[in-house]
């Protein structure tokens, strides 16, 4: 398989049925696997002009997991830790001879990266960089009539491209990902049987799938069974309205939940929904919440008002039902609410 096959590969898997993705809030971890292509290294042997070359066209493997932080804009930091490994051909010295055979380069890096997510419907593409530290091994390459195994460590960077499609219809929060990731090191230095050393450059070029999961992700308001009623029944209404980026209840607030608590037993309520919302000056993520906080808050006063517990159904449907349209990040009075309706 050369690495256009492989890029291939990864494209078609990575084509699930993908549900609008968020931006990522909060804690996540994540984790791929798929191949590293290892280019040929350039440098010296023992002082003399080199070069490595690996087999299978440079192809090897490539593991890495990670755990970050998103700011629910876009951006997210995280830790990374990765592994590659490249099965070496030959090494060649002065004039071309091969000069050693076999074995493998493995590599070992931690890594700090600072990544960008673009939100474009259940399609969010990302780009990102990164720096560390590589634990390089060179390991039973055979030099002449012994054989070569030593370390080295060195300074790591990368350059990250790739796209994640949300799976939050079936499991919220999880995404599956895509990527290639540009990988280097300053070039690595390996002692020699029998004395001196090989030095070359190490660039490597990886191409993986895996996933990744936000733990802080929305969860969809449960569905609540409409039982059929035996005759039509007028519902009635009450708002209860919020100061900005509040949840505490206000003296007016108090008063129009007494005064629904007071109507249920008078119009033989079977059942009161309340259902929590927010204006557009949040992000989705924190205005969720937000609004489950103040229908909570209702629940709770209508419950002290003597409504048992078991008639209260609470939904919190967060920016996605404004009482007045607005363009995204507008302070709405009246969309900062919780209706209560007696049925």
């Amino acid at each position: 398989m050369n690495l256009k096959q492989a890029l291939l590969a990864a494209t078609v898997l990575a084509l699930p049925v993908a549900a609008q993705a968020q931006p990522v809030s909060g804690l996540y971890v994540g984790a791929g696997a798929g191949l590293n292509f290892h280019q040929e290294s350039t440098g010296n042997f023992r002082g003399a002009s080199g070069k490595t070359k690996y087999e299978d066209d440079g192809l090897g493997g490539v593991g890495l997991a990670s755990i970050g932080w998103g700011f629910g804009n876009g951006l997210r930091v995280e830790i990374e830790g990765n592994y590659r490994q490249n099965s070496i051909e030959r090494i060649t010295g002065a004039g071309g001879a091969t000069v050693a055979r076999g074995g493998y380069l493995n590599q070992w890096g931690a890594m700090v990266n600072a990544l960008y997510d673009f939100d474009l419907g259940p399609l969010s593409p990302y780009l990102g960089v990164g720096a560390g530290y590589s634990w390089l091994e060179a390991k039973s390459i055979r030099v002449g009539t012994t054989t070569m195994n030593d370390t080295d460590s060195r300074f790591a960077y990368q350059g990250i491209a790739g796209a994640a499609y949300s799976l939050g219809a079936y499991v919220p929060g999880l995404y599956l990902t895509g990527e290639y990731r540009f990988y280097g090191t300053l070039d690595p230095k390996f002692t020699v049987p029998g004395g001196g050393d090989t030095k070359g450059t190490n660039y490597n070029h990886s191409v993986l799938l895996g996933v990744r999961y936000a733990f802080s992700a929305p969860r969809p308001a449960p569905a609540v069974v409409q039982p059929q009623p035996a005759a039509p029944q007028v519902a009635r209404t009450y708002l209860v309205f919020f100061d900005w980026d509040r949840a505490d209840l206000t003296d007016r607030a108090r008063q129009i939940i007494a005064e629904a608590a007071a109507a249920a037993p008078q119009v033989q309520t079977t059942r009161i929904e309340v259902a929590g919302h927010a204006d557009r000056s949040g992000t989705p993520q924190y205005n969720q919440r937000l609004s489950q906080r103040r229908a909570d808050a209702v629940a709770a006063e209508l419950v002290r008002r003597g409504i048992a517990r078991d008639l209260i159904s609470v939904t919190a449907y967060g920016e996605s039902r404004p009482l007045v349209p607005t363009a995204d990040g507008v302070r709405e009075p009246q969309n900062r609410r919780v209706e209560i309706v007696l049925r």
